[in-house]
């Protein structure tokens, strides 16, 4: 499955391709082979890259999940940050089901995701209203990043694991812990989106050993 949203630069290198190797049947010539060569090395990139795989989601409230795939590249005081690597996933999903209160979009730079200068990036933040307070979601563009697509709009409902919207070619998602609930993930922990746990209810501190679920990707 492919990501909401890919098909402008999936379709884009398909006809780069296309154009090179419609020169090199009617003139074969080597720049034309390194053309072809070159756009189908790119159109397997972008087919790859803007993979979206099915997940199955344990839906539970006694935990929060994790909105994107990457490393925890810090915590602050309730707010979790996840780099996503070129390698990931970049397809986010709702940490906890809710109602979307607001979803704000702010113009900005695109300097690394991972530098605390990053607040000043192009950013999308979703404030999801969940049965244990406001949880906000933030999509933060990175270095090459230009468009943060969004697939859901203000008042929808959301479940736990459903997919939020996506971020071109590197980023950062944080998310805050509303006070209810006790974080279980450490900096530098990899996590999965709508799969590892990042956060559990205080009644209930080890969702993992109950019920046998990791934070470790598959």
């Amino acid at each position: 499955m492919l990501a909401k949203g890919s098909m402008p630069w999936i379709l884009g290198a398909l006809g780069f391709t296309a154009f090179f190797a419609g020169l090199q049947i009617y003139s074969p010539h080597s720049i034309n082979l390194y053309g072809t060569g070159i756009g189908g090395s790119l159109l397997l990139f972008m087919l790859w890259f803007f993979r979206d795989p099915e997940r199955q989601i344990e839906v539970s409230e006694a935990y929060m999940l994790a909105p994107a795939d990457g490393r925890i590249c810090d915590i602050r005081g309730r707010k979790v940050c996840i780099f996503m690597f070129l390698q990931n996933v970049h397809v986010n999903r709702a940490p906890i089901a809710g109602k979307i209160k607001e979803i704000t979009y702010r113009k900005g730079g695109h300097i690394p995701a991972f530098c605390k200068d990053s607040e000043r990036n192009e950013r999308n933040d979703f404030i999801i209203e969940s049965k244990y307070g406001e949880v906000q979601v933030t999509q933060i563009a990175g270095t090459i990043a230009r468009r943060i697509v969004t697939y859901s709009k203000k008042n929808d409902i959301v479940e736990q694991g459903q997919r939020l919207g996506m971020i071109r070619f590197g980023s950062r998602v944080d998310v805050t812990i509303p006070e209810e609930f006790d974080m279980v993930i450490k900096k530098g922990e990899r996590v999965k989106a709508g799969k590892s746990i990042i956060a559990s209810l205080k009644k209930n501190p080890n969702p993992k050993e109950k019920r046998g679920i990791s934070n470790e990707p598959s």
